[in-house]
């Protein structure tokens, strides 16, 4: 280019390319629309592919506000709207956040019956306008104070909002990285035997079993570290707090998560801990909620991380939390909850649980294993290794089935099973006395029933 003298043909052709992504650019953004009306929320963009998403505003599930930190940096946030069915989200992206956020408090409002009353109309004065230089640097600032301060807290009171010491958060994902470092280790060991033999038998065996090593155990180990990474940086800033559109949840370093969900949109809870937690009293929290994903956008990681409510808290931040997405239990039903299920069994437990003859089938947990049903809600407890116990609103219990095959019928058992929407959280309990799965079919079925009868919770600002 320089001996041919074409520097400035290159530099023309540059602008030229970037004068047409511009325009492109540009053009995507023009065709990008959308609108809030009285029941749904809608999103037209494309040029040559058009296409016109709505959402009633009736069934939204949730809001999620998810900034990227690219966006962060700038001030930019994304909107997705969660629909109840398969590849129901709408997403809006991207929004400077302030903007983001009205649009959410908007969106949440509508739905929850109460009609949104907006600023201007309130006050009576226009929004004061801000020019186009003032506008990016007022986003540039707030998404520098987004990375250092955190976001979607300002509005909520201090004392409502359970956070996760730092210190807990990496030590508890450290506890779980030594999982997979045992069984990549195992897999090692695997593959190690394999190959020594063949080493012994060649005279430069070694040498290939040692680059065997390096190149299978170097690989195994990063990929714990960065298992172990990806876990805690999704989890870090993690906030929790209650607020007049529903539970707001926040996390992550990076890329930040916002989580609102309404009232009456969490169809089953699941408090667990594993066995390496319990010198620690440590706990976590599931839910299973409609995402709107479809069946294989669900196994990925940041879509099951939008099921984790709790990531690991103490018995005081568990109580807090299942008081804020499930706030209608009884208090009446809290010794169910924690002193039979989560701990139990004890004497006097009020749980229906496996017969002797039936052990085999959980040969650890047999004793554990079983359920007990409230006004409120299904109550499953298992394990003992990995000890559950799942809460199903009864309000909001898909349907429940009993089933009973040729060697159930033997030993005079049956199994149950809570349907609920697609999530982590299993609604089956097995090995039950006949009489104790009917029991759950009909008590189970009546009290669904009258208690959604009673449930107004979809339309939360009404009331």
């Amino acid at each position: 280019m320089l001996a041919n003298n074409l520097i400035l043909v290159a530099l023309l052709a540059l602008v030229g390319v970037l004068a047409v992504l511009v325009l492109a650019f540009w053009l995507v953004w023009r065709f990008q629309q959308f609108r809030i009306t009285d029941e749904h929320v809608e999103v037209r963009k494309g040029i040559v592919f058009r296409s016109h998403r709505r959402a009633p505003l009736d069934r939204v599930q949730g809001v999620n506000l998810t900034r990227p930190f690219p966006a962060r940096l700038i001030g930019m946030a994304k909107l997705e709207v969660v629909g109840a069915g398969t590849d129901a989200n709408v997403a809006l992206e991207y929004l400077a956040t302030a903007r983001a956020e009205a649009v959410r408090a908007d969106i949440l409002r509508l739905a929850s019956g109460a009609r949104a009353a907006r600023e201007a109309a309130r006050t009576g004065q226009p929004a004061p306008r801000t020019s186009a230089r003032g506008q990016l640097v007022g986003h540039l600032n707030d998404g520098v104070s987004g990375l250092i301060e955190g976001v979607d807290l300002s509005d909520v009171a201090p004392e409502s909002v359970v956070k996760i010491p730092t210190g807990r958060l990496i030590g508890s994902q450290v506890i779980s990285g030594v999982l997979w470092l045992v069984f990549f280790g195992l897999l090692f060991a695997v593959v190690m035997a394999f190959l020594l033999p063949i080493a012994l038998a060649d005279g430069e065996g070694l040498i290939v079993l040692l680059g065997a090593g390096l190149g299978t155990g170097i690989p195994l180990v990063l990929t714990a570290v960065a298992i172990t990474w990806a876990q805690i940086s999704k989890s870090l800033r993690y906030a929790i707090a209650p607020t007049p559109d529903g539970v707001r949840i926040t996390y992550g370093l990076l890329t930040t998560v916002t989580e609102t969900l309404p009232p009456g949109r969490i169809f089953a809870v699941e408090v667990s801990q594993s066995l390496l937690w319990r010198p620690f009293g440590w706990w976590t929290i599931k839910i299973n909620r409609m995402s709107g994903k479809s069946a294989a956008q669900q196994q990925s990681g940041s879509a099951q991380q939008f099921n984790v409510v709790l990531p690991v808290g103490k018995r005081a931040d568990v109580e807090r939390v299942l008081a804020l997405i499930l706030p209608d239990a009884p208090v009446e039903d809290l010794p169910l909850v924690w002193e039979h299920g989560i701990l139990g069994p004890v004497e006097g437990d009020p749980y229906r649980t496996m017969p002797a003859r039936a052990w085999w089938r959980r040969p650890v947990s047999w004793r554990r294993h079983g359920y007990a049903i409230t006004d409120f809600g299904l109550l499953l407890r298992r394990g003992r290794v990995w000890r559950k116990l799942a809460i199903f609103p009864l309000a909001r219990l898909q349907g429940v089935s009993i089933a009973q095959g040729p060697v159930d019928r033997l030993q005079r058992v049956a199994w149950g099973q809570a349907h609920t929407v697609a999530g982590p959280i299993s609604g089956q309990v097995v090995g039950l006395e006949r009489d104790d799965a009917i029991a759950l079919l009909q008590r189970a079925s009546r009290g669904a029933v009258e208690a959604a009868s009673r449930d107004h919770t979809h339309r939360w600002g009404e009331r």
